[in-house]
């Protein structure tokens, strides 16, 4: 089982950027995909961005791409995620996860391991 810490979240103005950090524990992280995914106050969870486990591809939402980057670090079980030009409908409680696969999925049930998740508040 792999232990997931989200931490950068914070409150910005909208245009402004952010970097959200993963720290992982367990042996497992560095051998498989992650991601990363947001839930909006009243909506559902959905897909943000995804790696995979060595880093060679990605995927993105529909409304983050050109905007945000996803990274991983194998040597430090560590993933990132730069938001730059950063929209008040970004805001939502961002949340790290494991992926049971080596791909860059964008199935959330390929996700076998969450954060608690961080805020995100984005202000117009």
């Amino acid at each position: 089982q792999v232990q997931l810490v989200e931490s950068g979240g914070g409150l910005v103005q909208a245009g402004a950027s952010l970097r959200l950090s993963c720290a992982a524990s367990g042996r497992t992280f560095s051998s498989y995909g992650a991601g990363w995914f947001r839930q909006a106050p009243g909506k559902e969870r959905e897909f943000v961005a995804s790696i995979s486990w060595r880093g060679a591809t990605s995927s993105y939402g529909n409304s983050v791409k050109g905007r945000f980057t996803i990274a991983k670090d194998n040597a430090k079980n560590t993933l990132w995620l730069q938001m730059n030009s950063l929209k008040p409908e970004d805001t939502g409680v961002y949340y790290c996860a494991a992926a049971s696969t080596i791909l860059a999925t964008m199935r959330e049930t390929d996700f076998r391991s969450w954060g608690q998740g961080t805020q995100v508040t984005v202000s117009s």
